[in-house]
């Protein structure tokens, strides 16, 4: 019997297409040839957050979503690679309140490589290893040397308005982002992080020793979104949402009504 992956796949692409153009803030972004992650719905964030800090924004994928979603929170976007940063700022000018610091955050401000994906999406500093199995167009076609810097070296406390989200993409150095951010992760209620279940990237961080530094910070893993199998059925990856839990929120905070939660759903993503 012919498989219905093929056809399933163009449904989820013609869906997500019409759900795109349903929504202005989203067409200006498929003007610049850049779609929303309207796939973080599924992300039952507890806040309004009124920053947002988007680690690997890469073209303005999550941007574009966290402008809908939050009403237009200021936006703090990390992107070393030139070329998608070209397209971020273009994106950017729908933001009421945005800037973009051109480099990689990491725990130590050097100098890095980068190995540069065949789609810069999946580029990292890290060599490319099974992630080209599972994501098939993804391997190393490249390098190029970036400024990586520690991002609360980068931003200012007094900068990120709360309450306050800080997302990670960034393709296996999830880790060396949230040490690189010790010194900020107090001010964020909520952090959502692209984690791995298995080594995508050579001598990448998994999930477990995420959640660990994440839960000696504070936060509890709260939710994730519909995962990522290998032809195995096998965890690969899954959008994962961490809530702070040992601070006292502020009377400003109490005054911003928490979102509803979105339902969790969908088959696992392959």
């Amino acid at each position: 019997m012919p498989s219905l992956r093929p056809l399933k796949t163009l449904y989820g692409k013609v869906a997500k297409a019409a759900r795109l153009l349903s929504e202005p803030i989203y067409r200006r972004g498929l003007v610049r040839a850049v779609a929303a992650s309207i796939e973080h719905q599924a992300i039952p964030f507890g806040f309004r957050h009124r920053t947002v800090v988007d680690v690997g924004a890469n073209r303005g994928q999550f941007a574009l979503f966290a402008m809908k979603r939050f009403g237009h929170p200021r936006l703090v976007c990390v992107e070393p690679l030139d070329q998608p940063r070209k397209r971020l700022h273009q994106v950017l000018q729908a933001a009421r309140d945005a800037r973009v610091l051109p480099i990689a955050a990491a725990e130590v401000a050097t100098e890095r490589m980068m190995h540069m994906s065949r789609r810069d999406d999946s580029s990292s500093l890290l060599p490319v290893g099974y992630q080209t199995t599972v994501f098939p167009g993804t391997e190393e076609v490249g390098t190029t040397v970036v400024l990586a810097a520690r991002l609360d070296a980068s931003i200012e406390a007094e900068d990120i308005e709360q309450p306050a989200l800080l997302k990670i993409d960034v393709q296996g150095t999830e880790l060396e982002v949230l040490r690189g951010s010790e010194g900020l992760l107090e001010r964020f209620a909520e952090i959502l992080v692209e984690c791995s279940f298995v080594e995508l990237y050579e001598g990448q961080a998994l999930i477990d020793e995420v959640s660990v530094l994440l839960r000696e910070n504070g936060f509890d893993l709260v939710a994730a979104g519909t995962p990522t199998v290998d032809s195995d059925r096998r965890l690969v990856q899954a959008d994962v949402l961490f809530r702070r839990t040992t601070r006292t929120v502020s009377r400003e905070e109490s005054d911003v009504a928490p979102l509803s939660p979105a339902p969790l759903g969908g088959a696992p993503r392959r």
